[in-house]
């Protein structure tokens, strides 16, 4: 009798990128119930601070998700400046002369540059090196500004609907850079090396 071998594939919960063959993902309880999901190492301190418990640790007492996220931290205390992945792309001088377009793309990176996923893509470029990056408001009502992110052999599209509960998603993913429409190849921010992407604009 053959015995076929079937693998699932698996997909971190957080940044949702697929697990590779062999890679080790532990198990966090969003709610603190008994159903566990997938997260990758590089999400386990993304999954902490929303106050997901680990597979494993102990659940009473458990401590409020709300309490998780103080406002006030130790660096704050002790007057050290925020981490770049906390400061906006532009100062308040510098966006009183941007036009609309401009400001809803520095409002996008800066969504995205505060999410998991410049984590992700900062992790990725670790391996593959810089990656072109674009940021295109949508047009119509439909406020929503999409994030671009690709390399030779991937891709990462992000939708940022800035007045949503969860202001950026992945949308898409793919391998050949082909594959994506023009309007989201014109190539108009870059990355920097801790995953903040950062427009192109001049005025900045």
């Amino acid at each position: 009798m053959r015995i076929t071998r079937i693998s699932a594939e698996r997909a971190c919960s957080i940044c949702e990128r697929t697990l590779l063959m062999g890679e080790r993902a532990v198990g966090f309880s969003p709610n603190g119930g008994e159903e566990y999901v997938d997260v990758c190492p590089l999400c386990q301190d993304t999954a902490v601070e929303y106050g997901w418990i680990k597979e494993g640790a102990p659940t009473t007492p458990t401590m409020p998700a709300v309490r998780k996220r103080n406002r006030f931290s130790l660096a704050s205390l002790l007057g050290i400046p925020k981490s770049p992945a906390q400061e906006p792309v532009a100062t308040e001088p510098i966006l009183r002369r941007l036009s609309e377009p401009e400001l809803a793309t520095v409002e996008a990176a800066d969504h995205f540059n505060a999410s998991q996923y410049r984590r992700t893509v900062g992790g990725i470029a670790k391996s593959l090196g810089e990656p072109r990056v674009s940021i295109v408001p949508l047009s119509g009502v439909n406020p929503d500004v999409v994030v671009t992110v690709a390399w030779e052999i991937s891709w990462y599209q992000y939708r940022v609907t800035p007045d949503s509960a969860q202001p950026v998603r992945l949308a898409e993913r793919g391998h050949e850079p082909s594959e994506l429409e023009g309007s989201f190849t014109d190539w108009n921010a870059h990355l920097e090396d801790d995953g903040r992407v950062v427009p192109d604009i001049a005025r900045l």
